[in-house]
């Protein structure tokens, strides 16, 4: 490697550590009723994931459906009859994301109980929380995408 070559190769590595950005990812909305726009907002958290920035994902009220495994297998096939991409992308967010959720609307659209074992992940993969989370993840974060 060149002298010229590492140097750029330095001053991009620097240019994209600056670049990380902290996203917060918030699924609030009902996604039954616009599955594709669910899709994009899934996709768009994995996509700041792999693109190496801090991303925390908080599902509250409706869009706690997305902790629910059937209804991930329902999205996977608005992609294709075999198709296995939104639970890929659900992947790259529950391994690398911090989650956030509030039980209280777990327990409203799903049914389920805080010890169930009922969610794509573990109860204690999740940080439990409602408005005060919402409140100090958006005013931490330079950037805010709600679906």
């Amino acid at each position: 490697m060149t002298v010229r070559q590492y140097t750029h190769l330095n001053n991009r590595l620097h240019f994209e550590e600056d670049m990380s950005k902290k996203y917060f990812v918030k699924f609030v909305s009902e996604p039954r009723n616009d599955t594709i726009k669910t899709i994009v907002g899934i996709a768009c958290a994995a996509r700041a994931i792999t693109d190496g920035h801090d991303v925390s994902v908080f599902f509250a009220a409706s869009g706690t459906r997305l902790l629910d495994q059937a209804y991930i297998q329902e999205l996977d096939q608005e992609m294709g009859p075999d198709s296995k991409a939104v639970t890929e992308m659900m992947n790259v967010i529950t391994s690398n994301a911090i989650l956030y959720c509030s039980f209280a609307s777990v327990k409203a659209t799903l049914g389920h109980s805080e010890g169930d074992g009922a969610l794509i992940i573990p109860d204690d993969k999740i940080k439990w929380s409602g408005p005060p989370g919402v409140i100090e993840l958006s005013s931490a974060s330079d950037i805010q995408l709600v679906y």
